[in-house]
């Protein structure tokens, strides 16, 4: 169960990459990952998602827990780049707490093709 520490090293860890924002890429692979904007963010996302399924599925608690440190800072990366912080996730996810995964989805709408 996550607790306040959980949520603060999520936190730092945002914080660290924000810091990164000003850094010289030659030398952060942060500030080169965010050089880089939306779509080299996503793409390392799409990668280190796979890399979390594959470990789910096939190589242990251990590695799984690797992977999704991975896919958790590459998701905190993707956050600082779309003006959004942790913040902001924290309180959709209470006010999602005690709705029913199938109503919020309902909620939602359905999902266009553009």
């Amino acid at each position: 169960m996550a607790d306040d520490k959980t949520v603060a090293a999520l936190d730092r860890l945002f914080n660290v990459i924000e810091a990164r924002k000003s850094a010289d890429p030659k030398v952060s692979y942060t500030a080169k990952l965010l050089a880089g904007g939306t779509p080299a963010i996503t793409a390392k996302i799409t990668e280190e998602a796979a890399e979390t399924v594959a470990a789910a599925l096939s190589e242990g608690p251990e590695a799984l827990a690797r992977e999704s440190a991975d896919l958790l800072y590459h998701l905190c990366a993707l956050w600082a780049d779309g003006g959004i912080r942790p913040e902001d996730i924290w309180a959709e996810l209470a006010r999602r707490e005690g709705t029913s995964g199938l109503a919020e989805k309902i909620s939602r709408g359905p999902k266009t093709e553009e």
